[in-house]
């Protein structure tokens, strides 16, 4: 098994974290998978060479996110690749 593009934190749950991360408690609970789920889609959209949007809309789309939820995993994905 390979390491993933981009790992997903380890959240307190005594330190809310900030940010787009601030959503993926919500996020997992919501949709019952764990956030690595959501980043590795991101993460694979994203180097196949799909914009913001369109990592967006297919997690909207495909797999049912709200736009909130879909933005702010896209959004953790890109800041980790960039930085």
């Amino acid at each position: 098994m390979t390491a993933p593009r981009v790992p997903a934190p380890e959240i307190d749950p005594a330190n809310k974290p900030n940010g787009p991360a601030s959503y993926f408690p919500s996020i997992e609970k919501t949709y019952g998978l764990p956030i690595q789920h959501w980043l590795d889609i991101a993460a694979d959209q994203l180097a196949e060479g799909r914009s913001h949007m369109q990592v967006v809309d297919a997690l909207k789309t495909e797999h049912g996110l709200g736009h909130g939820h879909a933005n702010a995993v896209v959004a953790y994905v890109k800041a980790k690749l960039a930085g």
